[in-house]
Order: structure tokens, then sequence, then C-alpha cells
């Protein structure tokens, strides 16, 4: 397993953690993650490729990790990754570019 796909699978066994810790919250973020994905407007795939540029711009790593997964999984090409990789570096800088480079591998890493 890679560095990228071992991340995302920390914070989905943080999520098993915190649901018996403290289960309401967990339970509460479920909730709130199966309302905001399913498909309507917007393709599961595409809010994954939209929180997947989110994450660059927050830079936060497991979050990078999960969606370029959750994005790879529902179907998304590397075409599509690298262009949301884009528009993330369009809007956040310098920054972006650094953490849109942690995308970029772990895209590489995973498909």
């Amino acid at each position: 397993m890679g560095k990228y796909s071992e991340q995302a699978k920390k914070v989905f066994d943080f999520l098993g953690t915190l649901s018996k810790v403290s289960p309401k919250i967990a339970e509460g973020f479920t909730t709130m993650y199966q309302a905001t994905t399913v498909d309507g407007a917007l393709s599961f795939k595409h809010k994954e490729l939209m929180a997947l540029g989110i994450a660059i711009g927050i830079q936060c790593e497991g979050c990078i990790s999960l969606h370029t997964q959750s994005a790879i999984k529902a179907g998304a090409t590397k075409e599509e990754i690298v262009e949301t990789i884009g528009v993330a570096i369009l809007m956040g800088g310098g920054p972006a570019l650094t953490y849109g480079s942690k995308a970029f591998e772990a895209m590489n890493e995973m498909m």
C-alpha cells in the first residue's frame, strides 16, 4: 500500500474509532457526507473532484488522499484530476501548487 492509500485508510480507520468513542459526532459527519454526495444536479464524481480542489486549497493532505481515491473510484480520469489540480492552483496560488503536487502523486499512486 502506498503513502496516500495508507493515509486514506488511516482517516477511515479514525472515523471507526470516533464512532466508538463519540458516536454522535461520527454519525453526524457520516449523515452529512451521505446527504451531500448522492448524485443530484452534480454527480458524485464531480462532487469528489470539487472536494479534491478544496482539499488542495486548504492544504489538507489526508483530504487530498481521500478525495483523490474517491474521485478515481467514481470514474474520474487523470485528465479530470489534473484539471481539478489546475483550478485549485489558479485559485490558491503557490501553496496550492505545493499541495497540488501531492494530489498528482496520490493520483499516480492510486491509478
